[in-house]
Formats: structure tokens, C-alpha cells, sequence
């Protein structure tokens, strides 16, 4: 089978043959349908996951595809299943890391990953959905619109009326922004330097598009998704009193992030600054509850849905990802059967 293989840091990835491994305990073959590509993916391909011990590997970690095969213990999924794969860990068994054969060695992969025709999956990253779900959904749904989701809901504590300013308005931001529309947020700011992004941003329910921060008032909320700590720190000024600041995207590994007035964050209840790991996602419990919502219009995936590309076409794919200028990207890789 064809695969993405991150051969070496700050490189192109590699279209390679690989071979699965004969399934062990915990472990689920998956036929991939659909990936998305995610920022982390490139904070993977930069070496900034503490992940260059480990090449060459496989990539990415959201996903759809159809249950080929189960291994010994599985019980949440059966052969035929359509899934969301997802880095998150839900239900199930928690496998052993997969292993490959390239060429004439055996390599570990993640337990979770999307860029290859198929893939071996830890049981506890696969979640069952509804045979009709469009394979762009479920795959959304295995990180950015979890992820968005899960911080409105679980972790930012957005009141109705409260206002959220989202800095960075990719695949993950706008979602950002769709989901404190449904939390009735106002006014929401979508923040991002590049101008292309003005109509998406209005589009999933931002009240205002500024390139920078001059023009954004104090705000309740503040979502960053870039990782850039300059731009955190300047963030900090714009909170109002008992604001939140949620890291969505992660920094640099040498980075230093700078609170220039700390005495402020004892304004109104005191501030605070936290750093989300997926949005605290149940995958078990939010993906059926998200799905449904989809159904019935209440989330707008396809709007986010800005290009698609094959499997052969990954290091173009991920060129526009790096350009700034698309919403949430798409790898079409196999089709149901």
C-alpha cells in the first residue's frame, strides 16, 4: 500500500510502499478514506514533537476510513464499520504502538495514523459513526472540529453574550469560531494576518475580520491558534477582567512566552491562561453527538472544507497549508465499497 512517510526533518515527505504488520491485541486495519491536514502535522515535519528518535514514520492523525479487519480483543468496532479516526483517546483498548515494513526493515508508527491507503489503529483512536456520514465529516471530526468544539464547551466556560477573539483562521479557527457562534458569543473578532481569510472567517459567524489586534477590544475570551508567542504575549493586554486565554496551538520548543503586565491578571476574579490538549474530547460520547448536529445543519463542515487533494499530492497540500490561505484541507485517498 501507497503511505506519506516522513523520512527526515524539514523534508518533503516520501510516497512509500509499506506492508502492515499481522494485527496485534488492541489493534484495528482500516482502509483510509479521507485525511485531514492539521498544523501539528507540521510541527511533526519540523522535528518540534520530539519525534525525529522515531523516523522515518507514518503521518497524520485525522481520519475516516472503513473497518477491514479486527485484532484479537477488540469489541467496539467490527469489520465493515466506518470510523473516525482520531488522536484523542476514547473507548476501548489502548494498543501497542503499529509497525510497517519498508523496504527490508520494520518501523513503528503512531497509534493513530491517516496518510496511507491504510492503516493499523490502537482500538481506543477508532470511533464507530453512521454508514452515511460523509467520510469529509468524519474526518473532521477526528481533530478540528473535536478540538473546536470541545474547548468552547469544556473548557473556555463562554457564557451566552461573552466576547471571543480567535487569532489564527484556519481549519482549526474557524471551527473555533463557528462553535462560540453556537454558544452565542458577541461580538466575535476572527484575527489573521492574511486577508484571504476575511470572507471564511465571516462566513463561520465572526462579527469582525481585523489583521492584527489594533482594532480588537478587551475580550472575555481570547483562542490563539498560531503558537506565536509574541503574538501571545500582546494578546494578554486585550483580556478584559476575568478573561480567558486559551494556547491552541503549541510554541516553538525553545520558544519563551512573556507576561508583560502580570499585576493585571488580578483584575475582576483574577485572569488565566491555559493550554488545551484536544478540547478535552470524549470521542465515544461528543463524535455521535457532533454527527447529529451536523445532520441537521446546526455545524457547517462543508464551508470549511476549502481543497482537496490526493494521496500523490501531499507535499503540495501541504505548501497551502503552510501559506495560510485555505480553511481545512482534505487528502481523498480510497473510496467505500
Amino acid at each position: 500500500m501507497k503511505a506519506a512517510v516522513l523520512e527526515k526533518i524539514n523534508a518533503p515527505l516520501a510516497i512509500r510502499e509499506v506492508i502492515p504488520t499481522d494485527l496485534k491485541v488492541g489493534q484495528v486495519l482500516v482502509k483510509v478514506l479521507a485525511s485531514g491536514l492539521c498544523g501539528a502535522q507540521l510541527h511533526e515535519i519540523r522535528g518540534h514533537k520530539g519525534n525525529a528518535k522515531f523516523l522515518p514514520h507514518l503521518m497524520g492523525h485525522e481520519g475516516c476510513g472503513i473497518v477491514k479487519e479486527i485484532g484479537p480483543g477488540v469489541t467496539t468496532v467490527e469489520e465493515g464499520d466506518k470510523v473516525v479516526m482520531h488522536w484523542r483517546p476514547g473507548s476501548g483498548i489502548e494498543s501497542e504502538f503499529p509497525q510497517y515494513i519498508l523496504g527490508d526493515k520494520t518501523i513503528s508508527s503512531g497509534k493513530c495514523t491517516t496518510l496511507s491507503e491504510e492503516s493499523i489503529v490502537s482500538e481506543n483512536r477508532v470511533t464507530k459513526v453512521p454508514s452515511d456520514t460523509p467520510p469529509v465529516l468524519a474526518a473532521m471530526l477526528g481533530c478540528s472540529l473535536t478540538t473546536a468544539l470541545g474547548i468552547i464547551d469544556n473548557e473556555c466556560d463562554l457564557k451566552f453574550g461573552e466576547s471571543v477573539a480567535v487569532i489564527g483562521c484556519g481549519g482549526v479557527g474557524l471551527n473555533l469560531i463557528q462553535a462560540a457562534k453556537m454558544r452565542s458569543a458577541f461580538p466575535i473578532y476572527g484575527v489573521d494576518v492574511n486577508d484571504k481569510m476575511f470572507e471564511l472567517s465571516i462566513d463561520m459567524g465572526a462579527d469582525v475580520f481585523s489583521r492584527d489586534m489594533s482594532n480588537v477590544s478587551k475580550v472575555d475570551v481570547i483562542l490563539d491558534t498560531t503558537g506565536n508567542c509574541s503574538v501571545i504575549t500582546k494578546a494578554f493586554d486585550l483580556l478584559a477582567p476575568s478573561g480567558r486565554l486559551i494556547m491552541v496551538g503549541q510554541p516553538q520548543p525553545d520558544a519563551n512566552l512573556n507576561i508583560l503586565n502580570p499585576l493585571s491578571f488580578f483584575d475582576g476574579q483574577g485572569k488565566s491562561v491555559r493550554a488545551s490538549q484536544g478540547g478535552g474530547t470524549k470521542p465515544e460520547i461528543d463524535i455521535p453527538r457532533y454527527v447529529a448536529l451536523a445532520n441537521k445543519g446546526i455545524i457547517d463542515y462543508e464551508t470549511l472544507h476549502t481543497d482537496t487533494f490526493t494521496l500523490d499530492e501531499i507535499n503540495e497540500a501541504f505548501d497551502l497549508l503552510k501559506s495560510g490561505n485555505a480553511g481545512r484541507i482534505i487528502i481523498k485517498i480510497g473510496e467505500a465499497e
